[in-house]
């Protein structure tokens, strides 16, 4: 048995005063409507209705039932207008999941920019270096870096943007230990390792116009798993290490880095973007979606732009020995 249809039988029943009526306010049999009261009544082991040849009447518990139906059926219809809704207005919380590098430079602005649009929608932010199943985890979002097309995995995937590495070392491990010129003389350089998905961190491949380099990192001296981390051993002057872009928001044209062989650029890898089904898609996730392709990627592009005209060891030395005027 249908309770809830029964329920909503029962009640355009008693408005209407008659099987019949409310038959025809439904759009079905009098008969149909007729067994689903009785089924109701079975089902409660309580009269509900009072019948002869010509009308019905409500007896004591059906009164009180019928204001029972009506608080039902209005609070699903409710719950249903809500839901509906949520297809066309962006409201609730919206959880998103992306690396700790990608997200403090990328998707915290990015949230910004989007409250400001959408007030009504509240962002849950996690960051981690972690792979979550968005439907185990809960997430409505989840972005992921690969250097080919993601792997199938039955969820909807969007790609935001491009983004290269590139080698980088201060100006202080320079001044002590010399300028790279080759790939083949970091072999006599002290190079740091990130192990960040995507990038392997055994290797580096190095590329430009003319030639290709995959130089294999020496014995491990330091390695770390966050490419904020890798900036901080940088700046100490530990070495020269690989930093993708997406970490070097901050850094570009402030002089704390030097970018050694400017000629190579590491491993290109793209930004996706994974929910999971294009389905009545929810308004907040459609309207972040769409915010986040156009933001998202046209920030990375800049980016890699002002990277490619950050200062190279010559630039920062040309500087540094400019004479000061009186």
């Amino acid at each position: 048995m249908d309770t809830f249809r029964c329920m909503k039988n029962f009640v355009e029943v008693a408005e209407a005063g008659s099987f019949t009526a409310a038959a025809r306010q439904l759009n079905t049999t009098t008969g149909y409507v007729s067994r689903s009261v009785s089924d109701l009544e079975a089902h409660l082991r309580t009269r509900l209705l009072n019948r002869n040849t010509r009308r019905v009447a409500l007896t004591e518990a059906g009164e009180r039932y019928l204001q029972r139906c009506c608080a039902v059926i209005a609070s699903v219809a409710q719950a249903e207008a809500e839901a509906s809704d949520a297809q066309a207005n962006p409201v609730g919380t919206l959880r998103v999941h992306a690396m700790s590098c990608i997200g403090q430079n990328y998707v915290v602005p990015a949230i910004a920019a989007y409250q400001a649009r959408y007030p009504s929608v509240t962002v849950d932010l996690t960051l981690s270096q972690n792979e979550p199943d968005l439907l185990e985890d809960g997430y409505d979002v989840a972005l992921r870096v690969s250097p080919t097309s993601l792997p199938d995995s039955g969820y909807i995937s969007h790609r935001l943007g491009t983004f290269y590495s590139a080698l980088w070392a201060s100006k202080a491990y320079l001044d002590t230990h010399g300028v790279p010129e080759t790939v083949e003389d970091l072999s006599k350089h002290t190079c740091l390792q990130v192990a960040v998905p995507a990038f392997p961190s055994d290797r580096w491949l190095l590329k430009s116009e003319h030639d290709r380099h995959e130089f294999r990192l020496p014995e491990e001296r330091f390695k770390v798993n966050v490419a904020g981390a890798m900036i901080a051993a940088l700046q100490q002057g530990m070495g020269i290490g690989a930093l993708p872009a997406f970490a070097l928001r901050s850094l570009v044209h402030s002089g704390t880095l030097v970018r050694v062989l400017p000629r190579y650029q590491l491993q290109t890898v793209d930004l996706f973007a994974l929910f999971a089904s294009r389905q009545y898609l929810d308004a907040k996730i459609k309207t972040w979606m769409d915010f986040s392709r156009t933001w998202i990627a046209d920030a990375l592009s800049h980016d890699a732009a002002e990277i490619n005209r950050s200062p190279t060891w010559g630039e920062v030395e040309a500087v540094d020995e400019a004479p000061v005027s009186a």
